[in-house]
C-alpha cells in the first residue's frame, strides 16, 4: 500500500520523535510511504534515515503556488466543496490557520495524486488534517488522521474531519472522551488505538555508584519540572544519593536551571540538553537507569498529558516509571506497574521515588512488570498492523502484512 503520512515538522524539529517507530514499521512491512511536513524547517535531529522518504517543499514556495492553481483549475466543484468545509471554521482565527495551509493542501492533492497514493494519514488534527481532509475532498483519496491531545481541545473542524475520514484515532480513552464531550457525535469509525514503541528483544539492568532518575519531557510547563526539583531537594535533604538527569529543552531551562543553583542541587541535576531518539534509546539500553519519571500538571481547559510516549518507551525497557496522575497517564501506568502520584505535589513524588529507589528488588519487580504491560498493548508491530489494516480497508484492500 502506497501512504503519503502528513507530519508538523518530521524529520525536522525535535517534537515528534514518537511518530519515527510508526513510520519505521511501515516501511518494514512492506508499505511504500512519502513522508510530507507541513512546515519542513529546523535541524533533522531524530531520525536522518526518513530524508530519503521525504517530501520538503516549504509551506510556501512557487512549486506550491504553482501545482495548487493547476489543481484548483482541474478540479473547481471540488475546490468550491473543500472552501466550503473551511468556512466552517469556529472561530476567526482557526480560519486563519486552516486558510495558510490551503495552497499546500492543493500541492497535496495533486502529489499525492500523481504518486498513486492509496492513503493520506495525517498526526495532528490541526492543521496538519485540515491538509490532509482537503487534499483528499480534492483528489478522492481516502485519509485518516491520529488525534492526540491539545489537537482535540483546538478543535480545529474536529467533528466535520471526524465525518469524512476513514479512520479517526484517538491515543487515549481520556482524548477520545474529551472529543465526544466537543461534539463528533457516536462516530463509528472513531477509535482508540495507543501508540506503539520500538521493543528490544531483552533488557539488561545495569547498576551504577548510584541511582539515576531520568526525566525526558520538554523543559515547558504542563511537564512539572519545578515540582520534580522541588521532590530531588526533599530526596537530597534525606540522605538520597543519586542523579537526576533532565533528557530535554524548551523556554523554561534558564528558569530551571536557576531553580537548580537556589536549591544547591548542581552536584546531583544534569541538563542533557534535546537527545536525538536514537541516542535516547542507548541511554536506556547502557546508563543504570533506576527510573523515569513525570512530573506533569493540568494546566486547565484540556491542557495535560495524553500517554506519553516517553513513558511507554521506558517501560519496554524494564525501567519502573513514576508519573502523576493526569490525563490518559493512568490508562498506561496500571497498579503494580508503575507508581502514580497526585500532580503538583512535591512530598508525595519525593515519597515514591525514595521507596522505590531504596528496594532493588521492587526496581526489578516493577519493571518486569511494566515491560510485560507494554509488550501486549504497545508492541510497534502490532499497534502498526492495526493501523495499516485501517487504511487498506479504506482503500479496498483487506489483508495486509504485520512485517516484510
Amino acid at each position: 500500500m502506497k501512504v503519503v503520512f502528513v507530519t508538523a515538522n518530521l524529520p525536522h524539529g525535535t517534537d515528534e520523535a514518537f511518530i519515527v517507530p510508526e513510520i519505521d514499521q511501515l516501511i518494514r512491512a512492506g508499505h511504500e510511504v512519502m513522508v510530507i511536513p507541513r512546515s519542513p524547517k529546523g535541524p533533522v535531529i531524530h531520525s536522518q534515515a526518513l530524508l530519503r522518504y521525504t517530501r520538503r517543499e516549504p509551506l510556501y514556495s512557487a512549486e506550491v503556488f504553482t501545482r495548487a492553481a493547476r489543481t484548483g483549475i482541474r478540479a473547481p466543484l471540488r475546490s468550491v466543496r473543500a472552501l466550503g468545509i473551511l468556512l466552517k471554521s469556529r472561530t476567526p482565527k482557526i480560519a486563519a490557520k486552516n486558510a495558510a495551509v490551503l495552497p499546500k493542501a492543493f500541492w497535496l492533492a495533486s502529489v499525492a495524486r500523481d504518486w498513486g497514493a492509496e492513503h493520506i494519514y495525517s498526526h495532528w488534527a490541526g492543521t496538519t488534517a485540515t491538509m490532509a481532509m482537503v487534499a483528499s475532498e480534492l483528489s478522492g483519496i481516502p485519509w485518516s488522521f491520529t488525534a492526540h491531545r491539545w489537537d482535540v481541545v483546538e478543535n480545529n473542524l474536529l467533528r466535520e474531519k471526524v465525518k469524512r475520514a476513514r479512520l479517526a484515532r484517538f491515543i487515549s480513552e481520556d482524548g477520545l472522551k474529551m472529543a465526544k464531550e466537543i461534539g463528533i457525535g457516536a462516530a463509528a469509525n472513531a477509535r482508540v488505538l495507543f501508540m506503539g514503541v520500538d521493543l528490544p528483544a531483552e533488557v539488561q539492568r545495569r547498576s551504577g555508584q548510584w541511582p539515576i532518575v531520568l526525566c525526558p519531557a520538554r523543559l515547558v510547563e504542563v511537564k512539572g519540572h519545578r515540582f520534580l526539583l522541588e521532590a530531588w531537594r526533599i530526596l537530597r535533604a534525606c540522605g538520597v544519593h543519586g542523579e537526576l538527569w533532565l533528557a530535554g529543552d524548551g523556554e523554561l531551562r534558564p528558569e530551571l536551571e536557576s531553580l537548580v543553583r537556589s536549591f544547591g542541587l548542581e552536584n546531583s541535576v544534569r541538563f542533557l540538553g534535546t537527545l536525538a531518539h536514537e541516542d535516547l534509546m542507548q541511554v536506556y539500553r547502557d546508563a543504570p537507569v533506576s527510573a523515569v519519571v513525570l512530573a506533569s500538571t493540568d494546566l486547565g481547559q484540556g491542557v495535560h498529558e495524553g500517554i506519553p510516549v516517553a513513558l511507554i518507551e521506558a517501560m519496554g525497557h524494564g525501567i519502573p516509571v513514576v508519573a502523576t496522575a493526569t490525563g490518559g497517564t493512568p490508562e498506561l501506568v496500571r497498579p503494580g506497574t508503575g507508581f502514580l502520584v497526585p500532580p503538583a505535589n512535591s512530598t508525595a513524588l519525593a515519597d515514591a521515588l525514595h521507596n522505590l529507589l531504596q528496594d532493588k528488588a521492587l526496581i526489578e519487580q516493577i519493571g518486569n512488570r511494566a515491560r510485560r504491560h507494554v509488550v501486549e498493548r504497545h508492541d510497534i508491530v502490532g499497534v502498526t498492523y492495526e493501523l495499516a489494516q485501517a487504511m487498506a480497508d479504506a482503500a479496498g484492500q483487506h489483508n495486509v502484512s504485520a512485517v516484510a
